[in-house]
Formats: structure tokens, C-alpha cells, sequence
């Protein structure tokens, strides 16, 4: 299996510096998105309620603008970098598809389980199962790449996982629990979403595996997968409500200069995010996650005037307790501590 880019030879681990402010900076762009979609594009939605006959901003040229744009930063990041010539001389069919082909089938697979599973479950229950790709992206981490958890990593993750449920909580307190009968339930709610969370952490793990592994650029990821997803998204047009609106309407239909600042932070999020698991791993972009959960309410709470709830408030000490002990106490070999 050949790699589709071989790294290049004055390539380095990157400073703890560099780790932290990717990971800060991801953080940040998680917990601002929804607020900054909700007022440059959320509209679509009020427009759709108030005027059904209206069509609103056209969801899936949000997501091909997005997936276009991170092609574009990729691209720009790898002459900044003055590696452009070097990965596309190196690439391959076959690596590109085994880096990037894999993840990105899987990734979509798993948007799909969600969106049938979000349908036929209330909130709550929904929000509590999904945090389990927390515990999956762990198991695959080490099945994949043998890394291993200390005892006081997986208290850790425990913590982590409390967290995250005491914020879907919060969440979804005022949304009702969904109708059905419990085979119903059980057969399109809670099995596509936990097949959904297994999905999550097998493919985050492969992502891990080809940028540590196989050497596979996160630049060169970001710009195979937006391309094999955007085909995908293409491919569905063809029988969408999406796709007919788009040949009715047209592809920028309802956009404003406004729209451009949540494609332009999704596509600079989709960087880091490829930055994150190259430097950090899957599993510390879990930690992300659920950090940037805290980072919503605050600025709903300085922009919008909404407090956070008791359940926020209960969770916030148990992020940063449980950030502060998976880096404190990582896994060490005894018999490399032996010796």
C-alpha cells in the first residue's frame, strides 16, 4: 500500500505552543459557530417557518461552499508551506483512497445514522448515547494504534462523559421526548445512533492513523476528504429536496455578504480539526468537543443575555478537572519505567 505524501524531510513534531493554540483556537470556533450561523444565516429557518412557500438559503451550497473553501486554505497552507509540489508529486490513487477514501464513507455513513436516529429519539436520549464515541474513539485508538489509557486518563474520560451529558442535558431539557413504539425506538433511534458513535471513533482513529502513521499531511486529508464528501453530496442532489431547490433557485440563492462568515469559519474549523488530530490525537479533540459546549453558553450568556443553566455550571469543573488528569497522568510502560 503505497502512501499518497511522504513527509518531508525537515518535518518536525510540533511544540506544545503550537498544540495548544490549535487546540485553543478549535475551541473557540466550535463554541462561536452556532451563535455566528443562528445570525448569518439562521434566518433561512425563521423565513421557512413564517413564509413556507419562501425558499430560505439553500443548506447543502453552505456545505459544498464549505467543503470548497477548506480546499482552498489546504492549498494555500501547502505553498506557504513550500510543500505543494512535493505532496502532489508523491500522491497516489491508492494511499488517497486508504487515508482519506475510508474515513470520509464512514463519516457520511455516520451523518446519515444520526439524521434518521435525531428523528425517532428525544433530545436527551440522543444527546447521552452520542457522547459514547468519546469511550469508542479510545477503544479504536488503541486497537489501532495501540495507545494505551492510563487508569487515571480513563477517570479522566469518565469525567469527560459526565460532562458532556450534563450538557446535553441542559440542552435538551426543553425539547420534548419524541413518540413510538419501543421497537420503533430501538430499531431507528437507539441503534443508528450507536452504531453512529462507533462510526465516530473508528474513523477519527483512522484519521490518526494515517497523519501519525502513514505520514498522510492533514492538509492533503482535508483536501481528499472535502472532494470525496462533495462528490457524495453531489451524487444526492439528483434525488434531494436540496438538489431540486438548487436548480430552481440557484446555488447562492438568499446569500449575502453575511453568509460568508460562518462558511469561511466552518472551513478554517475543518483545518484545525485536521491539525488537531494530526498533533493530538482523536481523542483529545473529544476534550474539544465538550469544551467548546461550555464556550456556547458563555457568549449565549454574554451576547444574548441567557445564563447558563445549573447543569453548565455543574459541568464546567468537570471538564477542567478532567482536562487537568489526562494531561497530568499519561500512560507510561513499566518496563520502560523499569529500566
Amino acid at each position: 500500500m503505497g502512501s499518497a505524501s511522504k513527509p518531508s524531510p525537515t518535518a518536525a513534531a510540533p511544540s506544545r505552543r503550537k498544540v495548544a493554540l490549535c487546540l485553543t483556537l478549535l475551541t473557540l470556533q466550535y463554541g462561536a459557530q452556532p451563535l455566528i450561523s443562528k445570525r448569518c444565516v439562521g434566518y433561512a429557518a425563521h423565513l421557512r417557518i413564517t413564509s413556507p412557500s419562501k425558499q430560505g438559503v439553500i443548506v447543502t451550497s453552505l456545505v459544498l461552499a464549505i467543503e470548497f473553501l477548506k480546499v482552498i486554505c489546504a492549498v494555500i497552507l501547502l505553498v506557504a508551506e513550500g510543500s505543494l509540489k512535493a505532496q502532489f508529486s508523491n500522491w497516489s490513487l491508492v494511499g488517497s483512497l486508504t487515508a482519506s477514501g475510508l474515513p470520509a464513507a464512514i463519516y457520511a455513513l455516520q451523518n446519515s445514522l444520526l439524521q434518521i436516529s435525531y428523528k425517532n429519539l428525544d433530545s436527551l436520549t440522543f444527546s447521552i448515547l452520542n457522547q459514547t464515541k468519546l469511550l469508542f474513539t479510545a477503544f479504536f485508538t488503541y486497537l489501532i494504534l495501540g495507545q494505551k489509557q492510563s487508569p487515571k486518563q480513563i477517570l479522566a474520560l469518565a469525567l469527560l462523559i459526565t460532562a458532556a451529558v450534563l450538557l446535553s442535558i441542559g440542552e435538551s431539557s426543553r425539547k420534548g421526548a419524541s413518540g413510538g413504539s419501543s421497537d420503533y425506538v430501538l430499531l431507528y433511534g437507539i441503534i443508528p445512533v450507536t452504531v453512529a458513535s462507533v462510526l465516530s471513533g473508528l474513523a477519527s482513529s483512522l484519521c490518526q492513523w494515517a497523519s501519525q502513521v502513514k505520514k498522510h499531511t492533514s492538509y492533503m486529508m482535508t483536501i481528499e476528504m472535502s472532494f470525496i464528501g462533495s462528490m457524495c453530496l453531489l451524487a444526492s442532489t439528483f434525488q434531494s429536496p436540496d438538489g431540486e431547490a438548487l436548480r430552481i433557485y440557484g446555488f447562492f440563492h438568499e446569500w449575502t455578504l453575511w453568509t460568508v462568515i460562518p462558511v469561511l469559519m466552518n472551513a478554517v474549523g475543518g483545518i484545525l480539526v485536521g491539525l488537531v488530530t494530526s498533533y493530538a490525537g482523536g481523542i483529545k479533540k473529544g476534550f474539544v468537543v465538550v469544551s467548546a459546549l461550555l464556550v456556547t453558553a458563555l457568549l449565549q450568556f454574554i451576547f444574548d443575555g441567557k445564563p447558563p443553566s445549573l447543569h453548565c455550571l455543574v459541568a464546567l469543573p468537570l471538564v477542567m478537572t478532567s482536562i487537568f488528569i489526562y494531561q497530568k497522568y499519561p500512560y507510561v510502560d513499566s518496563k520502560k519505567k523499569d529500566r
